[in-house]
């Protein structure tokens, strides 16, 4: 990190696990903050887009898992990014099975100041989470599932307006 390192001219770095230890004494509202001011520091467009990725940990060594008695096989992270200088705005991990439409709100009610327009793919198509977005003043650009012609014609309309 040659910027934070020319900021704060140490005279030595720290070990890395001394600097995984001090993340780990911060409470998770203290990094909401954190992120939040840092995201005020850059020229964002009003244009987010979310999507999850699904990481795996069956990778992880018998003897870690034991050690440190996890039981976790799988992390899901749902990132809402601003399309402009791709800030992370918010961000959740969960270890459960939550389906997109139920982590998508939670997103958007922490950050509605920096969001004019949603982007998702059809994992986030959900009725509830447009209107959840037009109660905060956010235009949801979100595909519709086509099982008929009537969506169809809302995602032509969508790519028209995009």
């Amino acid at each position: 990190m040659p910027r934070i390192r020319s900021a704060t001219n140490p005279t030595e770095l720290p070990a890395p696990s001394t600097l995984c230890k001090a993340f780990d004494r911060l409470d998770i509202a203290v990094w909401r903050v954190l992120l939040g001011l840092s995201v005020s520091l850059l020229p964002t467009n009003g244009v987010a887009g979310i999507d999850a990725s699904g990481f795996d940990r069956s990778h992880a060594s018998k003897h870690y898992t034991k050690r440190a008695k996890l039981t976790i096989q799988q992390l899901k992270v749902t990132l809402l990014v601003n399309s402009k200088v791709n800030a992370v705005l918010d961000l959740h991990v969960t270890t459960t099975q939550k389906h997109d439409r139920q982590i998508a709100p939670s997103l958007i009610k922490r950050t509605p100041e920096h969001i004019d327009i949603l982007l998702g793919d059809k994992g986030y198509e959900d009725q509830k989470i447009r209107q959840f977005a037009r109660h905060h003043e956010i235009r949801p650009l979100i595909k519709h599932r086509e099982f008929t012609s009537l969506p169809k014609a809302w995602n032509a309309r969508l790519d028209a307006d995009l």
